[in-house]
């Protein structure tokens, strides 16, 4: 049989079986990566302005500067770790036999 109608009739198979009373009151895992994205694209944007600031003679504490650029880097390393371990479940997921 050719996988890709295989994998079809494993997902029918596996929408068929669901509950019809589960309520999606939780968000989609797209959702909760798409606020994470935009939540270290702010943090960057944050660290980047403060950095501005500070080289314009605006900002008044260095300290604050550097906690901002620190917010940018831990952000944008959990995005990144994120990323890592998603796509290593999804290898796992394809090593998988059916």
């Amino acid at each position: 049989m050719i996988p890709e109608i295989r994998a079809q009739q494993v997902a029918l198979a596996a929408t068929d079986s669901m509950p019809q009373n589960i309520s999606k009151a939780g968000r989609t895992f797209a959702e909760v990566i798409a606020e994470t994205v935009n939540q270290a694209n702010k943090a960057q944007d944050v660290g980047d302005k403060s950095i501005q600031a500070l080289e314009s003679g605006k900002a008044q504490n260095l300290h604050e500067v550097m906690i901002s650029m620190e917010e940018a880097d831990i952000s944008l390393r959990m995005l990144v770790q994120v990323r890592n371990k998603a796509l290593s479940a999804y290898d796992e997921i394809m090593r998988m036999q059916v």
